[in-house]
């Protein structure tokens, strides 16, 4: 039987945020094909971290669009218009979208595009000399000028964990669902998953009969924000940092760290405040917090698991659970599907795809069929590559570099920003003295 062999011009592979705002944007491109790709049957987020209480941490104005192209139909002011609550949800004053609405927002864009297709596993992706080759579940082969790899991190498990279904990555915490009715639960992770997970836990009735939170932080540190702060997630910013030296960039991301994987204060005070009621209003002192310490070992024994964990000082700790919920977070990865140009792409130690200035991914291909990494670009593009916060703008930059034309005026419209940033270059007209 004779495959059904079709063409387009940009392929992405994953429906996440990402790859759903290049797709929204490339929707307003005349004369561009693209098409997109996700194995799910439907679009979502995150859904074993949907609490109903998340607020995203990234206002709804970056949304897919909006900051390069506020008159796009797939905008979320337009989602509320559309829905018929813009007047409520503005009368509302919310200081920020619930996850849950956002998700839900995202979920709109993606299903009334047209180029968007779900229930649609890419299984393997080869390229033949001139373009991409992509061989779908279903048996349809694609051809594709360019490549979108939008597929996402995925969990990082501690070396060695005996993942179970009483030890699990948070991602799952709301689709388990277990039961934790007299038991001895403990959350390893002292990011805002895991913040929102024991907030979660400190809410259930009946509650579990312990409750831990590890930590490899030195204290539970909030969120650094504020305008100031904010200064990092703008263009000007990101330009300066792609003229950073290696060096210096590490270093920067290292110190920007609470700028986004900071615990938001909304939820830290709440979590204080559920120990405080338990412990000294109801007399029920079920709740242990364990910052400074790295949990080394986590082993299955007697129905339960054994941890130790090592603290600042080079002591080692002992505890026990029933339940262990690994708030451990995400690493890149290549997904298989790249596995028969594995061996031609340039990839990280950490396992993320090495990317130029333009969002490339560096490989011994033609250049005119370039593959863009989308989440990928955390070392050379800054602590702002896995955030919303310069979404749209990057799959502006990515659709001009694909199709060779200046599209968005917004990108030439950047404000210089409020801080002067010094980044390593030198002016033509800079006077050098003689030595």
């Amino acid at each position: 039987m004779t495959p059904d062999i079709s063409s387009t011009d940009l392929a992405g592979i994953g429906i996440g945020p990402f790859n759903l705002s290049l797709a929204a944007l490339a929707h307003n491109v005349p004369g561009l094909n693209a098409r997109f790709f996700d194995q799910k049957r439907t679009f979502s987020w995150h859904p074993g971290l949907a609490f109903d209480n998340s607020a995203m941490q990234t206002s709804y104005l970056k949304d897919m669009v909006t900051p390069v192209l506020p008159t796009s139909v797939w905008s979320f002011l337009n989602y509320l218009v559309q829905q018929g609550r813009f007047y409520d949800f503005m009368a509302a004053r919310f200081d920020t979208v619930s996850r849950r609405e956002f998700t839900d927002y995202m979920a709109w864009v993606a299903h009334e595009l047209g180029t968007c297709q779900f229930d649609a596993a890419v299984r393997e992706v080869d390229h033949d000399g001139q373009r991409f080759v992509l061989r779908m579940a279903s048996g349809q082969i694609l051809r594709a000028r360019g490549l979108s790899v939008g597929t996402g991190p995925v969990p990082n498990l501690p070396q060695d964990a005996p993942v179970c279904p009483n030890c699990f990555h948070g991602i799952e915490y709301l689709e388990r669902q277990p039961d934790i009715t007299g038991k001895r639960v403990a959350v390893i992770g002292g990011g805002q998953t895991g913040a929102e997970i024991v907030l979660d836990l400190l809410g259930a009735d009946p509650m579990p009969a312990e409750l831990t939170w590890l930590s490899r932080r030195s204290a539970f540190w909030q969120l650094q924000e504020g305008g100031l702060v904010d200064q990092i997630y703008t263009p000007a910013y990101h330009d300066v940092f792609l003229n950073l030296t290696d060096a210096v960039k590490e270093a920067a991301v290292s110190a920007q760290k609470y700028s986004s994987d900071g615990l938001t204060p909304a939820t830290a005070d709440e979590i204080y405040r559920q120990i405080y009621r338990h412990r000294y209003v109801e007399g029920r002192d079920i709740v242990s917090l364990h910052p400074g310490r790295t949990v080394t070992r986590i082993e299955r024994r007697f129905g339960g698991f054994h941890l130790n964990a090592e603290t600042p000082v080079g002591g080692v700790e002992e505890l026990t659970a029933d339940i262990v919920i690994l708030a451990t977070g995400f690493r890149p990865a290549v997904p298989a599907c790249l596995d028969p140009i594995r061996d031609r792409l340039n990839i990280e130690a950490g396992g993320a795809l090495e990317l130029d200035t333009r969002y490339r991914v560096q490989w011994d291909g033609p250049e005119e069929t370039p593959i863009y990494g989308l989440n990928h670009g955390r070392q050379s593009h800054g602590i702002v590559d896995p955030q919303l916060s310069l979404t749209a703008w990057r799959s502006a930059a990515i659709l001009e570099d694909f199709t060779g034309k200046p599209i968005f005026d917004a990108l030439r419209r950047v404000s210089a920003g409020l801080v002067d940033w010094a980044d390593g270059r030198v002016s033509e007209d800079t006077v050098r003295i003689p030595a």
